[in-house]
């Protein structure tokens, strides 16, 4: 399912210079992290953006500057994007991380597929999973020494998504099957031509 998936990515237009971004959105805690990994290898290794990687304490959302300026902008001009990663345990920017132009590279975290982010993708993928199920999850995944993040994270989480949905932009939506993935079409497959592909 997922070889077929990439085989249809890769026959998009590039919307971001040379670059196809297709964005991986979902829930904290409905495993989009392992989806992407699964895609990247199908799709021989692409690059993969974490947005875990661009927001930090201080506002779990407010990373979009820092995709514009340190990845959209660089990928635009068909060239490496790079930028310094945020280090969650020191609390601070100080992780050299690059990205390639490669023809595909994955965008993976809640809120790719933000507003502002949505003109330059080329595919918007949402990991159909409910907000409870997902948090569950991710608690368990967690631990109790979590917890207190976690309260501020759902907290955090339900005001981006009531302010800024997702999914009803997604070209596709991706659930969870007994063996691999279901791919269904999206609410937003047919917004435009080159999103048509997936209607």
């Amino acid at each position: 399912m997922l070889g077929g998936l990439a085989a249809r990515l890769r026959e998009l237009p590039p919307s971001c210079g040379p670059v196809r971004p297709v964005a991986v959105d979902g829930h904290a805690g409905s495993g989009k992290s392992t989806l992407t990994r699964r895609l990247a290898e199908e799709l021989g290794g692409a690059p993969v953006l974490h947005l875990d990687d661009l927001a930090c304490h201080a506002g779990f959302f407010d990373w979009t500057e820092r995709l514009a300026d340190g990845v959209v902008a660089p990928l635009g001009r068909g060239t490496s994007a790079r930028f310094l990663g945020y280090d969650w345990e020191r609390r601070s920017f100080s992780r050299p991380l690059s990205l390639p132009p490669d023809p595909v590279v994955l965008v993976e975290g809640v809120g790719a597929g933000r507003a502002a982010v949505r003109p330059v993708l080329s595919a918007l993928l949402w990991l159909d999973v409910s907000p409870a199920t997902a948090w569950e999850r991710g608690r368990r995944r967690d631990g109790p020494g979590l917890a207190a993040f976690w309260d501020d994270w759902t907290a955090a989480e339900r005001a981006h998504f009531a302010a800024d949905p997702t999914r009803p932009f997604a070209d596709l939506l991706v659930r969870q099957a007994p063996e691999g993935y279901a791919l269904l079409p999206g609410p937003g497959g047919a917004r435009t031509a080159r999103r048509s592909h997936f209607g």
